[in-house]
């Protein structure tokens, strides 16, 4: 008893380390009050020392006589403390890998697994099923019957003073047979029988469960007896299909080919047809009702292997669209900064051509910043498009005669520089 509020004192001072709580009173709730109280109760229970006897008293089991006895009180205080097989479980939740190895708890808290009692014997259940149920129906088996050979050996000493009378009661009571040669007198014999049979009913599902998936079949061996299926589904269908013209052929034979037309022929070449057509459509049924069983096997994973697939390619494409992105973006702010530098450029070049033509003394260039460019576009009307060159306003070779031939008594100018805005324009504006 001393053992178990150890225990529970060391998990009151855990929920408040791992809530962060200071008082240890928060972690006190009314559920852990009346789970330490009721262990503490079962843990209690024990054989008074010294020889108590009181008188037991039942109905026997044909209902004729009364049946009456004097029994030590040891053997009330006894059958309580089978209570205590619960710590049988707490010993494997606390000795077991998952609870104490700290990469298995970590997960676990990442995922909000708690790693309890019932999570573990899922956890066996999972790993060696036959033996956790073997474990349990003999344990079950060999307590049952100890405790009915205490309740019925003192009033019914002839059938259950041996405890082998008892484990075949047990059993034939486990199982959901019940012959009736062996029956209990007493309500603890009963009480115990009921239980054994709900038990053995859950221990039988229990095992039925375990069997069906020990004898299922695996992904491979399914698709192995899928394909199996499937080919001798092809050859039976194409011989079906092959007895359909045959008989399609042979009825055309009796009834266009021959000279005399033979009835008894002819039905049964019809009767013939009309199996074969039967036969064909219950082919057909069954390899659709083995595609629709395929489905949830191979098509699945073909499913999923080619969304993951599809998932690696977009994300393969995005990363290919950013890095385009981002060098379209480093040229385009490229661009931006020479046409920013273009006015500039184009001043300097102008102001150096006046320079060299001799029209404009050599001064100093003030270079504007690229705003005042852009606010002067702002403020400027907007250009008026140009109408269209029609047919008429397109210069006649006749109309360029006297332009063509100025041009060829002119002095040869194609090593001067272009032509220069007038010296009253420069005068207006010197910083052009």
């Amino acid at each position: 008893m001393t053992l178990i509020l150890a225990y529970h004192a060391l998990e009151v001072q855990l929920f408040a380390v791992d809530n962060c709580v200071e008082d240890w009173r928060v972690a006190i709730s009314p559920r852990r009050i009346a789970q330490l109280t009721l262990e503490v109760i079962v843990c209690a229970i024990h054989p008074i020392p010294g020889n108590f006897m009181f008188t037991w008293t039942a109905m026997h089991h044909d209902g004729k006589y009364m049946l009456q006895s004097d029994v030590s009180v040891d053997v009330l205080l006894s059958l309580p403390m089978f209570l205590r097989l619960y710590l049988i479980a707490r010993v494997m939740l606390l000795h077991s890998k998952l609870f104490t190895d700290a990469s298995s708890r970590s997960i676990g808290a990442l995922n909000r697994i708690h790693f309890d009692t019932k999570f573990v014997l899922k956890t066996l259940m999972t790993i060696c099923p036959g033996t956790v149920l073997l474990v349990n129906i003999l344990s079950l088996w060999i307590i049952a019957s100890w405790i009915v050979r205490a309740c019925e050996s003192s009033l019914d000493p002839v059938q259950h003073a041996n405890i082998l009378n008892s484990m075949w009661m047990i059993a034939i009571t486990f199982l959901s047979i019940g012959y009736g040669d062996v029956v209990p007198n007493t309500y603890c014999g009963r009480i115990i029988a009921i239980s054994t049979g709900v038990m053995g009913a859950g221990c039988t599902a229990l095992v039925v469960a375990v069997l069906a998936r020990k004898l299922e079949l695996s992904k491979a061996e399914k698709h192995v007896h899928n394909f199996m299926q499937d080919t001798q589904l092809t050859k039976r269908l194409k011989n079906a299909a092959a007895n359909v013209l045959r008989e399609t052929w042979l009825i055309y034979k009796y009834t266009k080919l021959v000279n005399k037309m033979s009835a008894s022929k002819v039905r049964s070449h019809q009767r013939k047809f009309l199996q074969a057509i039967h036969c064909l459509r219950g082919i057909k049924m069954d390899q659709r009702k083995l595609t629709e069983n395929q489905s949830s096997l191979v098509d699945m994973a073909k499913t999923q292997t080619h969304i993951e697939n599809m998932i690696a390619d977009v994300a393969s494409n995005t990363g290919s669209l950013e890095k385009r992105v981002s060098k379209l973006e480093d040229k385009l702010f490229a661009i931006q900064t020479q046409i920013d530098m273009l006015p500039n450029m184009i001043v300097e070049r102008l102001i150096a051509r006046h320079v060299v033509m001799g029209n404009v003394p050599e001064r100093p260039v003030e270079i504007r910043p690229s705003s005042e460019f852009r606010q002067m576009a702002r403020m400027s009307p907007g250009r008026r498009r140009r109408n269209l060159v029609t047919q008429s306003s397109v210069p006649t070779p006749s109309s360029l005669s006297p332009f063509m031939t100025s041009s060829n008594n002119a002095p040869d100018t194609s090593t001067s520089l272009p032509a220069t805005p007038s010296e009253s324009n420069l005068k207006r504006n010197p910083h052009c």
